[in-house]
């Protein structure tokens, strides 16, 4: 679906909304898993939904380098989100705070956009969709 100027989110443009934390890891640092970093990125929750952004479907990547570094892109429920400039720091910070993970790129993407059947079945029973 094309986007309109009333779906356009805070700022007035489509722009990618990024965000970045954490630092470097020392050398002989364990590196972190994906599971303790999908239990980081579950702790941050769109102000609007009681539901994690993780379980909504929001996140789309998130790798791990071999130096630790973490690359996540993720999207938004809608683009006219009114946390669309905050959103990428706040899963950038979360993230940081896993032990063995280095720097954090947080970068929203409108394409493809976000729909429901991105959401695990968790979320949809929390939301009441079934």
């Amino acid at each position: 679906m094309p986007y309109d100027d009333h779906m356009l989110p805070p700022g007035g443009s489509l722009e990618e909304f990024t965000a970045k934390a954490g630092g470097p890891l020392p050398d002989g640092v364990e590196i972190s898993d994906q599971a303790e970093l999908i239990e980081a990125i579950r702790t941050v929750y769109d102000p609007e939904i009681p539901v994690n952004i993780y379980d909504l479907g929001l996140i789309y990547t998130h790798d791990i380098t071999d130096q630790g570094d973490v690359a996540i892109t993720m999207s938004l429920t809608a683009p006219g989100c009114p946390v669309a400039g905050e959103m990428p720091g706040m899963v950038a910070n979360a993230v940081a705070q896993v032990e063995g993970l280095g720097v954090v790129d947080v970068k929203i993407v409108w394409e493809p956009a976000w729909t429901p059947d991105r959401m695990t079945e968790d979320a949809k029973l929390a939301l009441g969709m079934f």
